[in-house]
């Protein structure tokens, strides 16, 4: 159930992939698995928190702020979905443009892009900004991302490749209702023509989140079961389907992580230590080109000292924070709790892997970073 008011996030944050940037919060959209749900901030009015130029000061004071991260811009909101969030985006795009910010910027849309946003893009990838879009299509309907015109979301495909911007489709959440092979298909024939690869994550579920889910995938809510706990949740029909690929999409790239299609698609290695893990080696559509990447930079990593930790706690606010470096290897042990944020904030800046007690009161996913698992649901006879 939404709060009687509306929650807001931090404008410059850090989440599992990105540092996001998030100057514009509340969105007019009403997709019911969408985690501002709970926030009180679907079916809102977008509020305006800072400007451009504010946004633009405020993200490189931050402590957070490194030059080797990607931004996710917007993702409290769609920025696309009403004039004033769009002209807010293309302010930023050019201010971002012509500051010396090289980070990769990345814009997650399920709403069309209007050609003065497409020209905004294509002349900031000029002046060498790195813009990418995610295109977020999976093949559910109005009922459940209420808002959304769909045909407007297919269009924006073949538009964007045809002006050369870098398009990631992102296919998620994974539900029942986009499960069997007729819906995936459908939403894959006309993703992959124009896109560089698939992200499909599953269905990711907040502590504070599973009645929000149960609504939608009833089976869920079966005490047997701890959706919470999980990486991400997946219908079995899904999970086989990626894993039995027909041979049409072979030359498509499919991950089920965002750094590894970033990395891929940015031409870059693997920063989030998922090399060789079971992650990693599940994904059977990672080109090979990809993996030799990744393994020729391995032994050419400069080695992380706890000096290096050292430094970065104390930039984050927490000089002195326990922990142990595993030697010979780019992990981190906290012994006592950190803030997720904080977390993936060092596991990112240093590219290392870090583990953790988990704090009770933490309000978004853990997942792979608390070392959880996919779960994997059968259908009921």
């Amino acid at each position: 159930m939404a709060p009687r008011e509306r929650v807001f996030e931090p404008a410059i944050d850090q989440h599992d992939t990105w540092m996001v940037v998030n100057p514009v919060q509340g969105c007019p959209k009403g997709c019911r698995y969408c985690y501002l749900r709970d926030l009180g901030q679907t079916r809102a009015k977008p509020r305006i928190l800072a400007s451009p130029q504010e946004t633009l000061d405020q993200l490189l004071a931050h402590p957070y702020y490194h030059p080797a991260l990607v931004l996710a811009l917007y993702t409290c909101t769609d920025a696309l979905a009403t004039p004033a969030t769009r002209a807010h985006l293309t302010a930023l795009l050019d201010a971002l443009g012509a500051s010396p910010v090289r980070n990769p910027i990345c814009l997650i849309t399920k709403c069309a892009v209007p050609d003065d946003v497409v020209a905004c893009i294509t002349r900031n990838r000029s002046a060498g900004l790195p813009i990418l879009v995610y295109l977020s299509y999976s093949g559910l309907g109005p009922d459940i991302e209420q808002g959304i015109d769909h045909e407007s979301l297919r269009d924006n495909f073949p538009r964007l490749h045809a002006a050369g911007v870098p398009v990631i489709h992102y296919w998620r959440p994974a539900l029942p209702q986009n499960s069997t092979p007729d819906v995936i298909e459908h939403v894959m024939d006309w993703a992959a023509r124009y896109t560089a690869c698939t992200v499909a994550v599953g269905t990711k579920i907040k502590p504070t989140a599973l009645d929000q889910i149960t609504a939608l995938w009833p089976q869920l809510g079966n005490p047997h079961l701890d959706p919470r706990a999980a990486d991400s949740v997946w219908p079995r029909t899904t999970w086989d389907w990626l894993r039995n690929i027909p041979d049409r999409y072979a030359h498509h790239p499919f991950f089920e992580t965002n750094s590894c299609a970033l990395a891929y698609v940015l031409g870059q290695t693997d920063r989030a230590q998922i090399l060789d893990t079971p992650t990693c080696l599940s994904a059977k559509r990672c080109p090979a080109a990809q993996r030799d990447r990744c393994h020729q930079a391995l032994p050419l990593q400069q080695p992380v000292t706890g000096a290096d930790v050292d430094r970065h706690l104390q930039r984050i606010g927490h000089p002195g924070h326990p922990y142990t470096l595993i030697p010979g290897s780019r992990t981190v042990i906290l012994t006592e709790p950190l803030e997720l944020r904080d977390r993936h904030n060092l596991a990112q800046v240093l590219s290392v892997a870090v583990r953790s007690p988990q704090d009770p009161g933490e309000r978004y996913w853990q997942g792979r970073l608390a070392g959880g698992q996919p779960l994997i649901v059968d259908p009921l006879p």
